[in-house]
């Protein structure tokens, strides 16, 4: 909960409470009944939706547009402007887009406040972490110096039992702790030196503060290490999210249950140049000096699923922090999929019902205003950031490496003029946004090939940190660009960098929708590989076929590099 006009103060906030009574006696006909009727119900649609099903990304671009006609002014807290910048990048990735820049421009005040050792307002901690998350999904190596500020001020503000709080408030925070951790999570990913003792004092805080009966609440009352819990005051269902999610996102900090990021930037001593040397993890002598078991997590998980089982959400008429636990709950199925190393679920219960219900709640301007305690912009943002399964992308896609850079190509587009449906220009375009726009204009008549080819990387070795800048973005554009003329540049581009590190990528994009983006994908793993005949794969195959081919080009990318985690594959 981001404070502000978007988070409550301390006095004004209302424990959400949901208790619900249970009729003690049923008879057996009407459970009977009822079980066949739920048998042979006719479901109301045919497949579960994905964040790439058309109606979530018709929600997400009612959003993004909702955001981008929202009319800031002084009174927006600088955290909020750092939020719309957050959820507006993790969907169309494009740092030259006003909101995001205004967003980076309130998110280094934020930084310049927090170093100024006196930043105690109440919504500090969200602003703090918030700008941590906008800054590592722009660019990690760009803003390194703002992450490390940010990371001292969050281990000066800690208390000594480990829990996150209000200036001068005794008791421990929740919301606020989950969000210090889950900036202290997005930190260790980008590879800035991390405390590790803070960490497991923060888990340990949160494992002593669980109630008994399994949830949490917003305020905890600390009984002390080494004694038995004690009751808490009204714990409730975001917040008992919000605790649950903040013991997984310091147990995955502390890689408790292995290593679940990817390698962005995989290389092995020995093999062609294209692949870097392998970089250790920055954290990883640190994160051995510490100790703790992943069980007391696991037990603490139970109890809070036997909690919710007994305590069902169902939002009612009144004023709710509903967008905000949506975008917990979120969090919380993601990493507990990884927790306890369930196959991947790419269309699970809680999103279907998630999605389902933000689609009648979204009004006609595209944004979710409705009876929440939160401004509608803000309540968007959440929804925004469910629909498109923020927190799991975030997981498999945050790495040493850096995440999207933002950085263009070598010289300026804006000359470009279109012929017959050609793209001519004498200059490579200078950034992956330009070349959007620019594909945008001709709604599929553009010449894709002529535009990759123009289309010249940075030298390794005289710019490799804008090389790996655009390479992140390509990447990211081949798997995610709604634009079918973008993948194509991007999977073509990608295929003749020449570049190890795009293989993933590459194979994601052998069952992209459009079959040229496929036959893209397919030559220019045939390329990197140097094995030209490679695994087989027609110009239009099937299912069976795609399925066959990219699990044998991931068998081979795990040769190369055996620590390599493929989403769809391996978890």
């Amino acid at each position: 909960m981001i404070r502000g006009r978007y988070q409550p103060s301390p006095h004004q906030r209302e424990c959400e409470t949901t208790s619900y009574r249970h009729q003690a006696k049923r008879s057996f006909k009407f459970v009977l009944i009822a079980i066949l009727g739920s048998v042979l119900a006719i479901p109301s649609r045919s497949h579960g939706y994905t964040p790439d099903d058309p109606v979530v990304r018709k929600m997400v671009s009612g959003g993004i547009k909702f955001l981008e006609e929202y009319k800031t002014t002084r009174d927006n807290p600088d955290g909020e402007l750092v939020l719309l910048a957050y959820a507006h990048f993790k969907v169309e990735h494009d740092q030259q887009a006003p909101i995001v820049a205004k967003g980076l421009s309130a998110a280094k005040k934020i930084v310049q406040k927090a170093a100024a050792g006196n930043f105690h307002s109440h919504q500090a901690n969200y602003e703090v972490a918030i700008s941590v998350l906008l800054f590592a999904t722009v660019n990690p190596q760009a803003y390194k110096a703002e992450l490390e500020s940010l990371q001292r001020h969050l281990m000066h503000v800690q208390s000594p039992n480990g829990a996150f709080t209000y200036h001068n408030e005794k008791l421990g925070d929740i919301s606020q702790t989950q969000y210090a951790l889950l900036a202290i999570w997005t930190l260790d990913r980008a590879g800035i030196p991390m405390d590790y003792a803070k960490v497991i004092s923060a888990l340990q805080w949160l494992l002593r503060v669980q109630d008994p009966g399994g949830g949490w609440p917003y305020h905890a009352t600390d009984p002390g290490p080494g004694r038995p819990l004690q009751r808490q005051k009204a714990p409730y269902m975001s917040m008992a999210l919000a605790g649950g999610s903040s013991i997984l996102i310091a147990g995955d900090a502390l890689r408790l249950w292995g290593d679940t990021s990817s390698d962005d930037d995989p290389g092995i001593v020995g093999l062609p140049k294209a692949i870097k040397v392998f970089k250790e993890d920055a954290n990883k002598d640190r994160r051995r000096r510490v100790k703790i078991s992943k069980e007391p997590i696991f037990r603490s998980v139970q109890m809070l699923e036997a909690w919710r089982a007994k305590n069902p959400y169902k939002r009612g008429a009144m004023l709710d922090w509903y967008y905000y636990q949506l975008y917990t709950k979120e969090r919380y199925e993601s990493f507990i999929e990884i927790a306890n190393g369930r196959p991947k679920d790419k269309s699970p219960s809680w999103y279907n019902q998630g999605v389902d219900e933000l689609k009648k709640y979204q009004d006609a301007g595209g944004g979710w205003k409705d009876r929440s305690k939160s401004a509608g912009h803000i309540s968007t943002c959440f929804a925004i950031l469910f629909l498109i399964r923020s927190t799991q992308k975030a997981i498999f896609s945050m790495g040493e490496g850096g995440a999207i850079g933002g950085q263009g190509f070598s010289d300026d587009v804006s000359g470009a003029k279109l012929v017959g449906g050609k793209a001519q220009t004498k200059k490579p375009a200078q950034a992956v946004s330009d070349m959007l726009d620019l594909l945008d204009g001709e709604d599929g008549e553009l010449d894709v090939r002529a535009m990759a080819e123009a289309m010249e990387l940075p030298s390794e070795s005289e710019k490799p940190k804008d090389r790996a800048s655009q390479l992140d973005r390509l990447e990211r554009m081949v798997r995610g660009s709604r634009q079918w003329q973008a993948r194509r540049v991007a999977a073509i581009v990608l295929g003749k960098s020449d570049e190890m590190r795009s293989v993933p990528a590459l194979i994601y994009a052998l069952s992209d929708p459009d079959k040229s983006v496929r036959r893209y994908a397919r030559d220019g793993l045939r390329m990197i590989s140097r094995k030209f005949e490679g695994y087989g794969m027609s110009d239009d195959p099937d299912y069976a076929e795609l399925s066959k081919v990219q699990s044998s080009w991931r068998d081979w990318y795990r040769s190369m590099d055996p620590s390599y985690v493929f989403l769809d594959d391996d978890l």
